[in-house]
């Protein structure tokens, strides 16, 4: 047996220990039996509460990224909903992984797509830390039956097909699922698989969300529109006017900077800095660090 495997196996119990501490907990839920309370919860309104987005399905300590024990955990501790990566196995099972390859967030190393599904199954995720945790890397089936009357999952554009996303969304029968589109276009083609699909859509300027607007994307199925990488600014004032003004929430993310600020403190006070400028959705890979920064929305 390999010293992962061992370390692995080890785990398991130590987890398992840990996670019935915590199972007593109730989940926080938000409203998403249908695309009717999908569409109220996300609905801009003047003095709406921030919504938090877990990017990666949200991560912390012991808890790995795309990991369905992962949102739970955040979950317990706060309303969420989580952006989360498909990937499709040799065998063309549909899971959740950020990385082409499994080196980062796995025990295994090469590529999704040289494994077969049983033989991901033997791997163990790791947390952002590198620490090997008893979890396993979930299908997307999976991820989505769980998420069914709990949250909502936003599936990132990665390597898996729209003919094959959308179809297995529907099987699962769920009507608490988005799509991340950059473009018109992809959100035509994901509606001419299924007229009912719903978007969180990048949109930087007035001439890209004009573009969405000619295009016939329904307002009303946009939930998400992701303006900016960075704090927000003046300069977004007129974008986010507009996207106001069809009931649509505007979301920065933290990921791609305040995130990666290794001390604790000085992590912390950048995102009381991002609250305060009063954003609709803020994208985070630590979204239990905002527990307590930030109003949520009323549920």
């Amino acid at each position: 047996m390999k010293l992962h495997e061992i370390i692995a196996s080890a785990l398991v119990c130590t987890t398992a220990l840990s996670l019935a501490a915590g199972c007593s907990k109730p989940l926080n839920t938000i409203p998403c039996d249908n695309y009717a309370q999908m569409e109220e919860y996300f609905r801009y309104e003047p003095g709406c509460g921030i919504i938090i987005s877990g990017h990666r399905g949200g991560m912390a300590k012991g808890y790995p990224e795309n990991c369905i024990e992962s949102f739970e955990h955040t979950l317990r501790n706060m309303p969420s909903f989580f952006e989360v990566d498909p990937r499709m196995t040799r065998n063309s099972v549909v899971v959740l992984m950020h990385d082409s390859t499994l080196e980062r967030t796995t025990t295994g190393e090469g590529r999704v797509r040289d494994y077969t599904w049983e033989e991901l199954q033997q791997l163990n995720l790791v947390d952002r830390n590198g620490n090997i945790t008893s979890y396993r890397i979930p299908t997307a089936e999976e991820a989505i039956l769980w998420s069914r009357g709990k949250t909502v999952l936003n599936f990132d554009t990665k390597d898996v097909p729209r003919e094959v996303l959308i179809p297995l969304v529907n099987k699962c029968g769920a009507r608490n699922v988005i799509y991340t589109v950059h473009t018109p276009e992809a959100a035509l083609e994901c509606l001419a698989l299924d007229p009912d699909a719903h978007f969180s859509i990048w949109v930087k300027n007035l001439e890209q969300f004009e573009a969405y607007a000619a295009a016939g994307v329904p307002w009303s199925h946009v939930m998400v529109a992701y303006v900016v990488s960075a704090t927000m600014d003046e300069r977004l004032d007129p974008l986010r006017d507009a996207l106001h003004a069809v009931g649509v929430r505007c979301m920065t993310s933290t990921a791609p900077l305040q995130d990666k600020i290794p001390n604790d403190r000085l992590r912390k006070e950048r995102y009381a800095r991002e609250v305060a400028l009063h954003p609709d959705i803020i994208e985070t890979d630590y979204p239990l660090e905002f527990i307590g920064l930030y109003e949520d929305v009323k549920l």
